[in-house]
């Protein structure tokens, strides 16, 4: 049990952190032993490190719509990265997935406003994808809008960006997108009013594609990964076809090591910058009454697009039903609330954010958002555990990456994931098989009827659309 300290009257503050495609094994502290993060590791010491935290989808719109929500992303129509044009859905293979919302919807009554009712000043920083010029950060509740639109990734991550919301013109050309956000937070922290406490939004664009860094950084990795002997082993492997139409005769390339000296580097300057904002908590005098979370949109990419990093232990990575693809780094460090050096295995769901904040700030849940997911603070502070049976997933898409349209849940130590291509069920131990290389649905049939039923009636609940048939498929290879 942690003692609780004297706090200060306005707070406490929160800054909440949300990275780009970041792994479940891109930290130090998570297993990592090509990427260094010396911030982030010490930020993992200071407060408690979850295990078994996971995204609610394996791609980036539809968690962030959860955080914001509280809700899963079935409950909230968001169920695949905002497409803002619509190009690429519906996509088709054996089904057809579904259609889906292409912003946030007005009617939801985000953390922000929450928050702002409750006397905060609310900033959001970087990435957004969460809906057009009409959904944006300040549509949603937040005072200050620094970098947030459509936009799912920068065009380059050196200026000029060709981000509307950040002018090209107030800054010099070459700068570092990942510096420059930094620098906003950094300002907006030194420029706060001390009589109000603050909730920043800070989603960093990094690391996801492009895959650019600075230069000195990269050529570090580059002689790092010479001096383990990691440009001497096989890094990729060619998997399947994908499956959908339109990435027809493309093969799925899997990474099977962590070695990109590249994204090591983008990883590298995101945990300095990460540092930067910590130490301007500290040189405020705001550390000890600022609760900070950290954590990531969906699983590493590990499987297309360059597939910069590995995810091993775990199967596969963004854009699949598999654990690569779902389960992230969390780290909550909360002064005098939160004890130092802890590790959590309790599993936990990116739409627990929203009550946790909520009760952080002290006071219930509003009755005009009913949320899905569940207070952690029990849990933070030691005072006791969640009260749920089953964690779900709704992704009925074809993923960019090469995962197909499912449906999971996770009770316990088990999970069930069920393919809507084909109907088959896969049943796996975590504890004992994070790897889900040894599918028990055959060998427990009664334990996968337990989960499947559990998930067929959270589809019905949730309204959950589900893909049909394409009547035109044919083999895409």
């Amino acid at each position: 049990m942690v003692r609780i300290g004297a706090m200060s009257s306005i707070g406490p503050n929160i800054l909440l952190i949300v990275i780009d495609d970041l792994g479940w094994n891109d930290l130090a502290c998570y297993g990592s032993g090509f990427y260094e993060t010396p911030a982030l590791d010490r930020l993992a010491g200071q407060g408690m490190r979850f295990t078994d935290a996971y995204a609610s989808c394996p791609v980036c719109s539809p968690s962030r719509a959860s955080i914001m929500t509280g809700k899963y992303p079935a409950t909230i129509g968001i169920t695949d990265w905002i497409d803002w044009g619509g190009r690429l859905h519906p996509a088709r293979g054996r089904v057809i997935d579904v259609p889906y919302l292409k912003e946030l919807p007005p009617r939801e009554h985000t953390i922000a406003r929450a928050l702002k009712a409750r006397g905060y000043a609310t900033w959001h920083v970087g990435k957004w994808h969460l809906g057009g010029p009409a959904s944006r950060p300040e549509d949603h509740g937040f005072d200050v809008n620094v970098g947030g639109c459509e936009a799912g990734c920068p065009s380059t991550y050196f200026a000029p960006w060709k981000i509307c919301t950040l002018p090209d013109a107030e800054v010099p050309a070459g700068t570092y997108l990942t510096d420059h956000l930094t620098d906003r937070a950094i300002d907006l922290i030194e420029q706060r009013d001390p009589d109000q406490p603050f909730f920043m939004n800070l989603w960093h664009y990094s690391v996801h594609t492009p895959l650019q860094a600075p230069e000195p950084l990269v050529q570090k990795y580059r002689d790092k990964a010479r001096a383990m002997g990691l440009d001497r082993v096989k890094v990729y492997e060619e998997g399947e076809y994908f499956p959908c139409d339109h990435k027809r005769n493309q093969r799925v390339i899997r990474r099977r090591i962590q070695s990109d000296p590249v994204y090591a580097a983008m990883i590298e300057n995101l945990d300095t910058n990460l540092g930067r904002v910590l130490a301007a908590l500290e040189t405020a005098g705001i550390a000890d009454n600022t609760l900070v979370v950290f954590t990531s949109d969906n699983g590493g990419l590990a499987t297309a697009e360059g597939s910069p990093t590995c995810n091993a232990p775990l199967t596969e990575g963004k854009g699949w039903m598999y654990e690569g693809g779902t389960r992230v780094c969390q780290i909550v460090r909360w002064p005098g609330r939160v004890a130092p050096g802890l590790v959590c295995a309790v599993p936990v769901t990116s739409p627990d954010l929203y009550p946790t904040l909520l009760d952080v700030a002290g006071g219930g849940l509003l009755p005009e958002q009913p949320v899905d997911g569940v207070s952690l603070l029990p849990v933070l502070t030691g005072t006791g555990e969640l009260h749920r049976d089953a964690i779900f997933w709704h992704y009925p898409h074809y993923g960019n990456q090469g995962g197909t349209p499912g449906c999971s849940v996770r009770m316990g130590d088990f999970k069930l994931i069920e393919r809507f291509e084909d109907g088959c069920l896969e049943l796996y131990d975590l504890r004992s098989d994070v790897e889900e290389r040894h599918n028990l649905a055959s060998a427990d049939p009664d334990r996968a009827a337990t989960l499947h039923k559990a998930l067929v009636e959270w589809r019905g609940k949730v309204e959950a659309k589900m893909p049909v048939r394409n009547p035109d498929y044919r083999r895409y290879v």
